[in-house]
């Protein structure tokens, strides 16, 4: 069986930097395996990180311009990560970092043109996952579930908290899939105005209280009424949230506190609603993992009969690099990498373009 080794390229919502995963797949008795071989986070500089957060501002002009910019600027640093670890690579596989999420209008922009990549890095690329799905009437997101059920299938739920909070499960023999709500963009959100990048392990949020009004708006937010398939983005972040945010005057750890509830108490719900009697695993990766805080906080909310599994720290950071890797060497292999039941698409897809350096 064909052994792929990838580079798998990952920037999410919570602007924390760029991850990067060396990846090896193969088949063994038609199961998908795979091994991390090598994994880098490089941090965004303040000025970059707010040239990405703002890219929704930007004139189509500009905002192209970025997309160039940036795409050779992953390409640079895969060919660093690729040089430095002397490593074996077919291709590379990157998600880009999403500017622009509004499926309702169909529409989805990851900035991190794979053309510019490609030239940059000088090995082929496989990006632009999402914009097929839109075009097949689907949401382009979550991507996600097509890695947890055919490479962790072993957990009844895959939690991952990035910056927004997504949930995958096998339900009547089809994989289900929505982003529940928030998580680390609100969190990062209210650390990042006192000049912090992030509430380490939960310590602020821990010593904090809840600020009950707050904890009602965020509660009431008309997004947690919603039937899935169901995805948000920065925009409903911002035009959503930060308004409730802003307007609860009360000190960082309190804010912070209330945030954490908030977030558990929906993942909780969402896991209740689909678990049944027997023990079940919830596995959970992302950088919310790893807040030691907010995973006691959700433990306490779950029921009994659910066992939280908090994997090693590789795969806590790197199972969106490492995902993204996958759906790559999926679409070399033109099989399904995209799933109708989790985005509401009309098809199943192999989504991806591919990209040769020249």
């Amino acid at each position: 069986m064909k052994k792929y080794n990838v580079i798998g390229m990952m920037s999410g919502t919570s602007l924390d930097g760029l991850d990067m995963a060396s990846c090896h797949f193969w088949k063994h008795k038609d199961r998908w395996e795979f091994e991390i071989k090598a994994t880098k986070s490089i941090s965004y500089t303040p000025e970059m990180q707010n040239e990405l957060k703002d890219a929704i501002h930007l004139s189509a002009e500009k905002l192209l311009q970025l997309h160039n910019v940036y795409g050779s600027w992953l390409g640079a640093r895969a060919k660093e990560f690729i040089v430095e670890h002397n490593l074996e690579t077919d291709f590379i596989a990157s998600h880009g970092h999403t500017s622009h999420h509004r499926p309702e209008l169909g529409l989805t922009f990851q900035l991190g043109s794979g053309q510019h990549l490609a030239n940059a890095s000088g090995y082929p690329v496989i990006c632009d996952f999402r914009s097929n799905d839109l075009a097949l009437g689907g949401q382009g997101a979550p991507l996600v579930p097509i890695g947890d059920r055919l490479l962790f299938s072993e957990y009844d739920f895959c939690l991952n908290l990035g910056g927004i909070s997504n949930i995958s499960f096998e339900s009547k023999g089809s994989r289900i899939a929505y982003d529940i709500g928030l998580a680390n963009m609100i969190l990062n959100y209210i650390t990042r105005k006192i000049g912090l990048d992030y509430d380490e392990n939960g310590i602020m949020a821990k010593s904090g209280k809840i600020n009950p009004e707050m904890l009602k708006k965020l509660n009431d937010l008309n997004y947690y009424l919603l039937p899935h398939p169901k995805s948000i983005g920065y925009e409903w972040f911002l035009e959503e949230v930060v308004p409730i945010v802003e307007a609860t005057k009360d000190i960082t750890e309190n804010l912070l506190h209330t945030a954490v509830h908030h977030i558990c108490e929906k993942i909780a719900q969402q896991v209740s609603l689909n678990s049944g009697k027997q023990n079940q695993k919830l596995f959970i990766t992302g950088g919310g993992a790893l807040n030691t805080f907010l995973i006691e906080t959700l433990k306490q909310k779950l029921n009994e009969n659910i066992e939280v599994v908090v994997p090693e720290k590789t795969i806590i950071e790197f199972k969106e690099a490492l995902v993204f890797a996958f759906m790559g060497v999926l679409r070399s292999e033109r099989e399904v990498n995209v799933l109708k039941t989790v985005t509401g698409a009309i098809r199943d897809s192999s989504s991806g373009v591919i990209f040769l350096s020249n």
